[in-house]
């Protein structure tokens, strides 16, 4: 699938719109492209899969409630090919492997939702040390599917956005016939609604 990926095909989208021939074919591959990164900006995350493992580096945060380290992470819904190391002195060498590491939330993946910390369990020998940047997390990043909700928001704004052909201006619909809309430069109000619980706030405790 990728990182970042178009959320539906020029088919599907085709289809959702009721066109009937290839003619348009290349404005719909901009429409959906243009509408699936607008979704990930107004979630703050994407939802595609890395094809292959790739190493990113977070700072992980003492939770003095549970008396562990936290390594806040992008979203993660496989555990093939993960490995974590921690650079204990701050020289940037991760050679010392992190076991004991419980992704988190632990029912996530259950219910179509993505790991997104790793917690560390209490009394491994190798800990974080809470350098900047001082945990290694290799990972297949993303999530394993598109969810339906995505999906459906995607085919709505990348079709608002297409027919943007036919109203140049903004405006769309006829004010003699009491159907004039304006199509404002912001996300669509139902668009918003469907992407709203998949939003991720960084940070959040």
């Amino acid at each position: 699938m990728g990182w970042a990926p178009d959320y539906v095909t020029t088919g599907e989208l085709a289809a959702y719109t009721r066109i009937g021939d290839s003619v348009d074919d290349a404005q719909i591959g901009l429409a959906i492209a243009a509408a699936s990164r607008a979704i990930d900006q107004a979630t703050g995350r994407q939802f595609g899969l890395l094809d292959a493992a790739a190493a990113r580096y977070f700072t992980a945060r003492w939770d003095s409630r549970e008396c562990q380290w936290v390594v806040p992470c992008d979203d993660l819904m496989t555990t093939t090919d993960l490995s974590v190391a921690v650079d204990t002195v701050g020289e940037g060498d991760y050679d010392q492997v992190l076991t004991g590491v419980v992704p988190c939330p632990r029912n996530a993946v259950g219910t179509g939702r993505p790991w997104t910390e790793l917690r560390v369990t209490r009394g491994v020998s190798v800990q974080p040390a809470g350098i900047a940047d001082g945990v290694r997390v290799t990972a297949r990043w993303g999530w394993s599917t598109v969810p339906d909700a995505i999906k459906q928001a995607t085919l709505l704004q990348a079709s608002r956005l297409l027919s943007r052909r036919d109203s140049p201006y903004g405006i769309a619909g006829s004010a003699e016939l009491g159907s004039e809309m304006r199509l404002l430069a912001r996300l669509d109000a139902d668009v918003a609604v469907a992407v709203r619980p998949y939003r991720r706030v960084w940070g959040a405790v």
